[in-house]
């Protein structure tokens, strides 16, 4: 089995591979380039496309040659078998990359690599031919090991034999194999008769200075790989921190250079960008080539890219300054689109595409909330319309806050209103201390807090602003509104409504009414108005108002919407909310398909904006590659959406810019394929299916009016006593796998052989 395993598997890559991606030529950057040669820096893939498949596997090879600009450039680092075999393997030790601890079960060994006590299974132990019953698996543990134990161990020369544009070679370790009686310097040396080495890098100075007289340095360029600054260099036994000062002698053996980001772009003790260093405009000046490495989208970067990769490859190859000659990226497909897409685009540039870009309680990404910094962000980011969820406090007064308990975005739980807390399971399960328990006063003097909703995974945003900023009265967030140019329009969320009304005597409905005509959003030459819902009542309230859209937020993750249901959205909405799920449901974060939803709901007249869009990697599908472009990408170009709801408006506003959205894409602009990379994974590796999100009906959507507050006075004290519930809330979620019919008859036909 393993080995018709070993031969379908590869076979079936390549196949599905070529079906997922057009690929078409690039369209070519606008920028002028600060790179030595004036040319646009190079992409290079290390191990291939290793952030999703195993490192240095066909698969990871052939889907970065596919999803990369033209002239992508694919890494190998060099490692040596025992019989003197080049292999790609990222690292001496195959145990973290392979399988090899699971097959050659006590075959461990203990050696000094530079001087320290390392114990691995080392490719120096093995045979090709022992190593033939290997199989590659994901070394970083975060990421998915749905592609494991399917692909064998490669040869440069079967990477050679992909005809790759470029093909990089990395030693690392050349006196390690001397010990071991191999010789790295034989094998290059033969290898470059047969193969084109298009750059060769290896931190030993020793090794480049004693191969470069054998090599034409036209064909073949050396690079000398920093390591950490206080490394020691063992053939100059300087620091590399001190080399990096020395380019005059690098440039004796070497035509380029390879360092780390942090060589460039510093960081301090909080993860916060420093100044930029001379290093690039130093080496530059000496004639030399800057490739920069450690690019990963699903590691958390510097707290001012906002978890944005494309944002962080735009401060190395178009900040103005300079730009790095080349970036060695697990994602090459994020660095290929922020070369050919975003380069020199200026906030002022075109949209590409008809987009609304909504902000979710402002940049929240990066400030707390609804606070004047979140909203003022929002902004200067390039939102169209910035949102207002409606609160209500104790003595009537609107404001903006995303959420009704105090506790989830303000520090009121450590101030002097903590015994406020009540339980109101109407409006949310748990305690809590509410709005309306409050008044203004009291509510302006609480702290702000910036949301983490991905604390878990230890990715905190924006820490030294975490309780920066103050809170806005719905008539300052209309005013802010007003008095910018740059926005189309304003969107006032309500919710609570009924429950405020009959139970607290706040009728925030008619309030929000009064501000805004007050404000002068009547008027019809005015900013656009949408007033969002999630409960239908609430929206008739405003129909009387024509020229304001209102927007109806399904809050469940459905599958679909019976005709009935959306006749009676139609009657008093002329937009709808609904999650990324309810689009591309997902399993186990692989999307398995693509619901009907969306165009279901267009055909009757409604435009469809979605929600929630974020930039830290896990909220997106692995589909999109933990890259938050690539996501709303798909949205906009494979379902053809009107709109994002964001916590970080930039990479949307960015994203309906950029030059490559023409008629032909290029293969880092094409929308994710659903269920496309399901079924690159082998049969025993799927993940379990889901059950189906519900279909949405006529009584999910159909409420009566909202009550009087006549007929039912306030509550002392916020009682709870029961209101009539809403549309159902919990409902299970979907994940039917859709599979592309012909690609699913391929694979049968070929499994049948």
């Amino acid at each position: 089995m393993c080995n018709l395993r070993s031969f379908f598997t590869p076979l079936l890559a390549v196949l599905l591979l070529q079906s997922l991606v057009v690929v078409v030529s690039a369209q070519g950057s606008a920028s002028t380039w600060q790179t030595l040669t004036g040319n646009p820096p190079l992409v290079i893939a290390r191990g291939g496309f290793s952030g999703l498949f195993p490192d240095s596997s066909s698969v990871a090879f052939q889907f970065a040659t596919l999803t990369s600009l033209p002239d992508v450039v694919l890494w190998c680092d060099v490692q040596l078998t025992k019989d003197g075999v080049g292999i790609c393997a990222p690292d001496l030790r195959l145990d973290n990359s392979t399988s090899i601890a699971q097959v050659m079960k006590n075959k461990d060994k203990l050696y000094l690599v530079n001087g320290v006590p390392t114990r691995g299974w080392f490719t120096v132990d093995f045979t090709l031919n022992e190593l033939s019953l290997v199989f590659l698996t994901q070394g970083i543990y975060s990421r998915s090991e749905r592609f494991d134990n399917s692909y064998p161990i490669q040869t440069v020369e079967d990477v050679a034999n992909l005809k790759p544009p470029g093909l990089w070679l990395n030693i690392q370790h050349d006196a390690f194999f001397k010990q071991h009686n191999l010789s790295m310097r034989s094998y290059i040396l033969s290898l470059s008769k047969r193969v084109v080495i298009n750059h060769l890098s290896s931190p030993e100075a020793g090794f480049l200075r004693g191969i470069v007289k054998r090599f034409n340095l036209n064909v073949t360029k050396l690079v000398f790989r920093f390591l950490e600054p206080n490394v020691i260099e063992p053939s100059t036994n300087e620091t590399y921190g001190s080399l990096s000062t020395n380019f005059t002698f690098i440039k004796t053996f070497a035509s380029g250079i390879l360092i780390q980001k942090s060589y460039i772009w510093p960081l301090d003790a909080s993860n916060y960008l420093q100044p930029h260093t001379s290093i690039v405009s130093d080496a530059h000046k000496a004639g030399l080539e800057v490739f920069v490495s450690d690019f990963y989208n699903d590691v958390p970067l510097s707290y001012n890219y906002s978890y944005d990769p494309v944002t962080e490859y735009l401060g190395f190859v178009d900040n103005g300054d300079f730009s790095v000659d080349g970036v060695l990226s697990d994602f090459p497909v994020t660095p290929s689109a922020t070369i050919d897409c975003f380069s020199g685009l200026g906030k002022n540039a075109t949209p590409q595409v008809e987009l609304l870009v909504i902000s979710k309680n402002g940049a929240s990404g990066d400030y707390p909330g609804c606070t004047d910094l979140a909203y003022q962000k929002a902004i200067l980011d390039g939102a169209d319309v910035i949102d207002c969820p409606v609160q209500i406090s104790k003595d009537g007064i609107p404001f903006c806050l995303g959420s009704i308990n105090l506790y989830d975005s303000t520090t009121v739980a450590q101030s002097s209103y903590s015994n406020r807390a009540q339980d109101i399971p109407q409006i949310k399960a748990g305690n809590g201390i509410f709005t309306f328990s409050l008044t203004w006063s009291e509510i302006q003097s609480l702290t702000p807090v910036i949301s983490n909703p991905f604390s878990k995974y230890e990715l905190s945003r924006n820490p030294k602003f975490r309780n920066s900023g103050k809170f806005l009265t719905l008539s300052d967030f209309l005013a802010l509104a007003k008095n910018t140019s740059s926005l189309s329009g304003v969107l006032i969320s309500i919710e609570n409504a009924a429950y405020l009304i009959q139970k607290e005597g706040l009728l925030v409905t008619d309030k929000v009414l009064d501000i805004l005509s007050k404000a002068g959003y009547d008027d019809p030459t005015s900013k656009k108005v949408m007033i969002e819902s999630t409960n239908s009542s609430v929206l008739m309230k405003f129909r009387d108002k024509k020229s304001y859209e209102l927007v109806y937020r399904i809050e469940e993750d459905i599958q679909d919407t019976q005709d009935a249901a959306l006749k009676d959205i139609k009657d008093f909405a002329d937009s709808v909310v609904i999650s990324k799920i309810s689009v591309f449901p997902e399993s186990s974060l692989f999307l398995t398909g693509v619901t009907n939803v969306v165009p279901k709901l267009q055909s009757h007249g409604l435009s469809v904006y979605v929600e929630t869009f974020r930039n830290e990697f896990v909220s997106q599908a692995w589909d999109f590659f933990s890259d938050s472009t690539v996501e709303i990408n798909s949205y906009v170009m494979g379902v053809n959406i009107s709109g994002v709801i964001t916590e970080f408006p930039l990479t949307s506003a960015r994203y309906k810019r950029n030059r490559c959205l023409g008629s032909d894409l290029p293969p880092y602009m094409s929308p994710a394929q659903p269920g496309g990379l399901m079924q690159l994974i082998s049969p025993y590796a799927l993940p379990p299916a889901e059950p189906p999100n519900p279909v949405l009906t006529a009584t999910d959507v159909v409420e009566g009016p909202l009550p009087s507050y006549k007929a039912s006075p306030p509550v002392p004290g916020g009682g709870a006593t029961a209101v009539p519930p809403g549309p159902p809330n919990g409902l299970p979620k979907f994940g039917a796998c859709i599979f592309l019919s012909n690609l699913a008859m391929l694979i049968t036909i070929l499994l049948l052989l």
